[in-house]
């Protein structure tokens, strides 16, 4: 009875096995992998209830102006694509923008059109790995994508001198990304971070998905998943965390979330800023979602950047 008590036990937990095996295999090609990621279409945490009027001028704006084809070759050798625009008159400010998860370059008009025709500056939206025309089949969630910054930053310093002054601009995981670049050695010339509703970390953000899309617990799904990442892809969701990041971090930052965001909390934001030891500040939007700070109060955003470039830059 024992025997048959022992087999049943083992064909039960084999089967477990087998069933997290191939669960993380899914999550691994939905999430993580180069794909279409159709699972956030209809998705009530990204829809949003002010008007998209600064998106759509955005939009507009970035399909009748004139950006430069720029190219880097990673660290790992992937051709990445970037998109480079010189400021109307000679400047030696220019912002790098970082765009979403399974979003492209040109989707940040709104911010690229503010930074181009409000502060003067040059602007440079890089596709990020796996995403737009950039080369690469995994998405980073940030943490790669940090070290294909540092590479975009020496490409501005070749391109416009040792004088340049550089700003950091990311959205959604291009405000992750930003975070986890800013806890690496960064020249002098990188005089502000600005992050607007990042998530605290890979593994804290697929942990809230997966409870919130999928009513799973996170364990062992999201280590098994974690685990199959690292053996793909080179790292694991942990190690992705921008809060370890702004922890080192010697650059001003300034974090961006709009209060009714639910599909990166507002409380990741609130730990974000209590682990920065640099200087920091923080902008919280009423009523604003998930990527939507800048169109519910364009005014309060535009205001709030501006004066905070303005205190690090010359």
């Amino acid at each position: 009875m024992k025997k048959k008590t022992t087999k049943i036990l083992a064909v039960i937990l084999a089967l477990i096995l087998l069933v997290d095996i191939g669960a993380s295999f899914y999550f691994y090609n939905i999430a993580v992998a180069r794909s279409s990621k159709d699972f956030l279409e209809g998705n009530p945490d990204l829809e949003v209830s002010s008007e998209m009027t600064t998106t759509y001028e955005g939009r507009e704006w970035i399909g009748k102006t004139a950006f430069e084809d720029v190219t880097i070759t990673s660290r790992d050798d992937l051709k990445l694509k970037g998109y480079y625009l010189e400021a109307k008159q000679p400047t030696l400010k220019t912002v790098i923008i970082a765009h979403g998860y399974s979003g492209k370059a040109k989707d940040m008009g709104t911010y690229a059109k503010f930074y181009h025709e409000k502060l003067g500056f040059n602007v440079l939206l890089p596709d990020a790995r796996g995403h737009g025309e950039s080369e690469g089949d995994y998405i980073g969630f940030g943490w790669d994508e940090r070290k294909d910054y540092l590479q975009w930053i020496d490409y501005v310093l070749k391109l416009n001198g040792e004088q340049s002054e550089i700003i950091l601009h990311g959205v959604s995981m291009g405000g992750a990304t930003v975070l986890m670049t800013s806890g690496e050695e960064l020249p002098d010339q990188i005089k502000g971070i600005v992050s607007d509703c990042a998530y605290t970390s890979a593994e804290d953000v697929l942990s809230y998905q997966l409870s919130r899309m999928y009513h799973l617990p996170e364990f062992p799904l999201l280590q098994s998943t974690s685990l199959l990442t690292k053996i793909r892809a080179g790292y694991s969701f942990e190690e992705a965390s921008a809060l370890k990041q702004v922890g080192r971090t010697d650059k001003p930052i300034l974090f961006i979330h709009g209060e009714a965001d639910t599909f990166v909390p507002v409380e990741m934001v609130r730990r974000l800023y209590e682990v920065t030891r640099s200087e920091k500040e923080l902008f919280l939007v009423a009523n604003a979602e998930h990527g939507n700070a800048y169109d519910a109060n364009q005014e309060g955003y535009e205001k709030t950047v501006t004066e905070f470039i303005g205190k690090h830059i010359r």
